[in-house]
Order: structure tokens, then sequence, then C-alpha cells
């Protein structure tokens, strides 16, 4: 009896190790399947996709436009900005950093297959047609090629074709600097087909002008000026191939006022300060007031042109050249003003002072003249006692007559005559001078900040 137990306690141990070995033996053979038709379904897919490819590209010519001779090839655009700066006055050009994407339908490269949208190659944008845009107002323009070229293609089962670039462009900014330094721009880019007219290609916005030019949140570069906006629209220029279709984009850019207030307004505002300083001075201190006058007019000469090197060479007055004009006016008029009181100051002496004095001045006697006069003889027949008599008179008449003439000559000269004075041209100096440049500050601020920017070449 229990030889029979331990048999079927055995023969079910096998049974159990038997059913374990067959489940593992399936589940392996299951994956194995599973992974092998999946490589097949992949390999079916690659496949599959390289006969799509290999059949459009068959038979197709690149040089030839979609929809030659049947209709208009319409091209969408739109265009991402991810940098804008720096800007230069002097070049009066401007750097931008965009995704420039286009956007058209080519019948010849619809297909079918298990994917609606194909991520391609950008080497297959050398093998199908694609659009010949240009950047009519670009200078100098860069495709970015690392570490790949920065473009990228997509393909729709309906044949439209998705093509972005990244560029690199620098284009005109045609400014108008009257308002200089609060002065607004409005700086174009302009772009376009090259061969085709509108006949031929026409572009358009992706999303409409309002909504198809994007600026990065943190996509300014700018230090003298604010980007206070943008626009898109579209404009026809006719030309003796035809009229083409031009998409332009402006870019609204404010100057920022802080660095020309620091640098130009601050120190010319204190130098005109510092030439009324010299009316406080007394008119008879030449030398300090001519170090005052001659040292002003040569700081405003100096900050009139370090503020030209930063801007283009215009025939025409900026607003800062005004100011700075106005500040060398009232600095030379301080020293003409000076010279006009040094001059009457010196007639004042020449002529009315020394006369004066002489006036008030009795003319001196000689002593000596007094001692030959004949009271000072001594005739025969008087006696020796008698002249001592009258000699000592007269020499008694003689000492006070020298103390009176001396008495008169150490007068002090009357107090109404002095010439150490504040002269009158001062005085009304003193007032008009800060009267005058104050009103010319009032008006100048009041006139270029309250008013509104003017941008010219914005439509």
């Amino acid at each position: 009896m229990g030889d029979g137990m331990c048999y079927c306690f055995a023969m079910s141990r096998l049974w159990v190790c038997v059913l374990l070995v067959s489940i593992t033996c399936r589940l392996s053979l299951t994956q194995e399947v599973a992974g092998t038709s999946k490589e097949a379904e992949l390999n079916d897919n690659i496949t599959i996709f390289t006969r799509i490819l290999d059949g459009l590209l068959d038979g197709y010519d690149y040089r030839l436009r979609p929809g030659l001779g049947e209709k208009v090839t319409e091209i969408k655009t739109n265009i991402f900005v991810t940098s804008f700066g720096p800007v230069s006055d002097t070049e009066m050009e401007y750097t931008i950093d965009v995704f420039f994407r286009q956007s058209w339908k080519d019948e010849r490269l619809c297909f079918k297959g298990p994917m609606e949208m194909l991520a391609l190659n950008n080497l297959l944008a050398s093998n199908i047609w694609t659009p010949d845009t240009f950047f009519l107002n670009g200078k100098k323009s860069i495709a970015h090629n690392m570490t790949t070229p920065n473009k990228l293609l997509r393909l729709q089962d309906d044949g439209t074709l998705l093509y972005t670039m990244r560029l690199t462009i620098s284009a005109e900014c045609p400014m108008q600097l009257e308002d200089f330094p609060m002065d607004a721009h409005a700086c174009p880019l302009k772009f376009g087909s090259y061969a085709y007219p509108v006949s031929e290609v026409v572009y358009t916005w992706t999303k409409g002008a309002a909504k198809s030019v994007v600026v990065a949140e943190e996509g300014s570069r700018l230090n003298q000026y604010h980007l206070i906006g943008q626009s898109a629209g579209t404009e026809d220029i006719y030309t003796s191939r035809g009229q083409y279709t031009v998409m332009m984009a402006h870019f609204y850019l404010k100057r920022k006022i802080g660095y020309f207030v620091i640098q130009t307004y601050m120190p010319c505002f204190m130098t005109v300060i510092l030439s009324q300083v010299s009316f406080w001075l007394n008119r008879e201190s030449v030398p300090a007031r001519t170090v005052f006058g001659v040292t002003t007019v040569l700081t405003m000469t100096t900050l009139s042109i370090s503020a030209r090197n930063s801007l283009p060479k215009v025939a025409y007055a900026t607003a800062m050249d005004w100011f700075i004009a106005v500040c060398y006016a009232f600095v030379f008029s301080a020293l003409i003003e000076f010279a006009t009181v040094n001059y009457f100051t010196k007639r004042s002496w020449a002529w009315d002072g020394k006369k004066a004095m002489e006036a008030q001045q009795p003319k001196k006697k000689d002593p000596l003249a007094l001692s030959k006069k004949p009271n000072n003889t001594c005739p025969a027949g008087v006696n020796y006692t008698a002249n001592l008599t009258k000699d000592a008179s007269i020499s008694t008449i003689s000492n006070s007559t020298a103390v009176q003439l001396k008495a008169s000559e150490t007068k002090a000269p009357d107090p109404k005559k002095t010439y150490n004075s504040v002269s009158k041209i001062d005085k009304m100096s003193r007032i008009v001078f800060p009267v005058l440049f104050g009103t010319f500050n009032l008006v100048y601020w009041a006139t270029y900040l309250n008013r509104e920017p003017v941008i010219k070449g914005a439509e």
C-alpha cells in the first residue's frame, strides 16, 4: 500500500514538470513569432515607403513647377522669429534669425500608404521642385548647416509639402532720424519669387496676415530699441517681366532714450549751467571768467562731435542736433557777455575813472618854488634878527601847506566812483539766461515726449 502511494506521488510530480516545460516552450515560441512578425511588418513598411518614394521620383522632373500650364501654384508662408537684433544705425540695417516656412501642393507626389505624412530627409529637397524665394531688401543671408543643414521636409498623402529652414538675414531698414533719439522706425522684411510672376506663382500667408509673423517672447536682442510690434501684408510690383507678388513683414521699433540722456543731454545741460556761473564772478576776474567761457565752448564742441559719431551722415538736423545747437548758443553767448562786460569796464576805468580822480585832486605845489619867492630874500639894511623871524614864519606856512597837500593826496576817493562792483549786464544775465534756458527745455521735452511717434515707411 505504501509503495503504491509513493508511486502515484512521483508520477504526479513528473506530470507537473512536463506541463510547466510545455507551457514555457509555448510562451517562448509565441514571443519569437510575435517578434518575427513585428520585424517583418517593419521591414514591410520600410520596403513600402522605399517603393513609394522610388515611385514618386520615377519620372519626376524637378525643373517644372506643379500645375504647369494648368493652374497657378500657391505658396503659403509664415515666419517664426527666434531672435531680433542687433540694429545698426550707421548702416541702416538689422539682423533677424527666423524659421522660414513654406507650404505648397504638388499633385505629382500623391501616394497611398500606411501613414498620412512622411517625415523626409532634407536631401530629398534637391530632388523635387521648391520655390525660388528670395529677400528683396536682404543684404546678406545665411542658411545654417551645423551639424547638418537646418531644413525640414514633410510630405502628406495628398501631395502637400511643408518646407522649413532656419535663416539669419541682414536686411535694410530705412530710417528717418529727424526725431532722434525720440524716434521710431518700421523695419521691413520683403520676399517673393525671383522668376515666377503672379500668372504662375502667388504667395499667401498661411494663417492670415495677423497671425503669420510671430516673434518669440524672449527673442529681442536689442540694447537701444523696444520691439513694440509687428505686422504683415502683401504688395504687387511691376517690372518689365511682369507683375510679381511681394510679401512684407514690418517690425516696429522705438528707441530707448536713457543712454543718450546720460551720455549727451546731461553733459550739455551741466555745461550750460557751468557757463552761467561766470555771471556771479567779479567782472575784474578776467582769467577766471575767460577760463569758464573757453572751456565750456570747447566742451560743447567735443560733445557735438561725439554725438554725431553714432549716426549716419545725414544732411538734416536731428532733435539732438537742435538741443546741442541751442546749448552751444547759450555757452557762446555767455562768453560774448563777458567780453561785453569787460569792454565797458575798461572804458569806464580809462575815461571816467582817471579824469574823475584828477578832478578831485588839486595840483601839487612845489615847496622849493615857495622858497624862491621874494619873501624869502634878505634885503639890504634889514637886521639879521628880523630876517630870522620872517624865515621862521615862512617855514611854518610852507609846512602847513605841505601838510594840506598831503592830506588832499591821501583823501579816499568817492565810494560812488569805485570800479570793483557788479555790472548791470551781469545782473540782467543772472536772470535772463536761466529763464530762457529753462523755457527752452520745457518746450523741447514737452514737444518730443508727449507726441505720438511718427513711423515712416509703414503702410
